[in-house]
């Protein structure tokens, strides 16, 4: 099988064309785990399928290292976009993650997705010791606030992250854990626990969107648009949206950041 490696912001993925394969889904899901592993495999944090779609231009198939479903993976859709364009798609185009339609903008430099979605974020009970701020943005995320050097400690975000992500009581399908410094209004750094990969990754699109608003929210920021520079450890994230405070409604909201090809090869499966 031929396939690309890809990463945006050191999220990697293994990227595939299904259109002429036609994978079933049961079978991506039965090759994520081999495809991900990084010492008998490719290695990736999960992977991305195109294949034809109804409703836009291509649909975008994720899953994560495990093979279970992530929802949305941004780091992923702005990859697929690159890779798209790769294949001969324009560089505006739209694609679909289950019902949902993004919109998709990709430069030399970079690429943006524009997310159907609207985010309210509410603080919910302390989980192992974090406050929390649950912000899901087309997946689920919590937020907490550390202090900055809480985020080199990574064994005890790994403890902390398995923890809050492992409260069935609150959340029944899991979630992602980010922990967030704010070094200005504008400007945060992010460590995140992904759900699937069950470790901290490089980055993490839809984490960073997460944190960017709770960020704007805990911060009581009442500016109706807002741009927020991302710090994490594979590279650094932009999130602009618009906020309705009388709402407490985040919307309009585009993720922008670096999305890179690696290699590309040939595996036996």
């Amino acid at each position: 099988m031929f396939f690309h490696k890809m990463q945006g912001a050191g999220n990697d993925f293994v990227v595939i064309d299904n259109r002429s394969l036609v994978l079933s889904l049961e079978r991506i899901i039965e090759l994520a785990p081999q495809l991900c592993d990084r010492k008998f495999g490719i290695g990736g944090d999960g992977i991305l399928v195109l294949q034809p779609s109804r409703t836009a231009d291509y649909t975008m198939i994720y899953r994560n290292a495990d093979g279970s479903d992530a929802g949305m993976c941004g780091n992923g859709g702005r990859c697929l976009a690159r890779f798209a364009v790769h294949l001969g798609f324009p560089p505006a185009h739209t694609f679909n993650v289950h019902e949902n339609i993004y919109q998709a903008n990709v430069t030399d430099e970079e690429v943006t997705i524009g997310f159907p979605v609207k985010v309210t974020p509410k603080q919910i009970r302390k989980i192992a010791g974090y406050d929390l701020v649950k912000a899901d943005a087309a997946t689920e995320h919590v937020v907490t606030t550390v202090e900055k050097f809480i985020l080199q400690q990574e064994d005890e975000l790994k403890k902390a992250g398995l923890a809050i992500r492992s409260s069935d009581i609150d959340f029944p399908k899991g979630t992602n854990v980010n922990f967030m410094y704010g070094l200005t209004d504008d400007h945060i750094s992010l460590q995140t626990y992904e759900r699937g990969v069950e470790d901290l990754t490089l980055a993490c699109g839809t984490g960073a969107i997460a944190s960017a608003i709770s960020h704007h929210y805990l911060r009581n920021q009442r500016t109706s648009k807002a741009a927020i520079k991302v710090d994490c450890k594979g590279g650094q994230l932009r999130i602009d949206f618009e906020f309705q405070p009388e709402e407490n409604l985040y919307h309009s909201i585009y993720l922008t950041g670096p999305a890179n090809f690696v290699f590309e090869g040939t595996i036996k499966i």
